[in-house]
């Protein structure tokens, strides 16, 4: 399975209402990470925060 966003990109995360409260808004790709199924993996990173988040890429749109 081919990741759709690279290492660079900004991209905008929809938090899941299943999953830990996030912050949905604008993020940076920081790391492709494995596959989760059939779901891709990033690490990202939103300049307002000091942590890094993991989302799958049905979380993210282009921002």
């Amino acid at each position: 399975m081919k990741h759709k966003y690279i290492v660079g990109e900004t991209v905008y995360f929809t938090a899941s209402n299943v999953a830990r409260p996030a912050a949905s808004g604008t993020y940076e790709v920081i790391r492709l990470l494995p596959t989760d199924g059939d779901d891709c993996q990033y690490r990202i990173k939103n300049s307002t925060e000091a942590f890094e988040r993991v989302a799958k890429e049905s979380q993210l749109a282009v921002a």
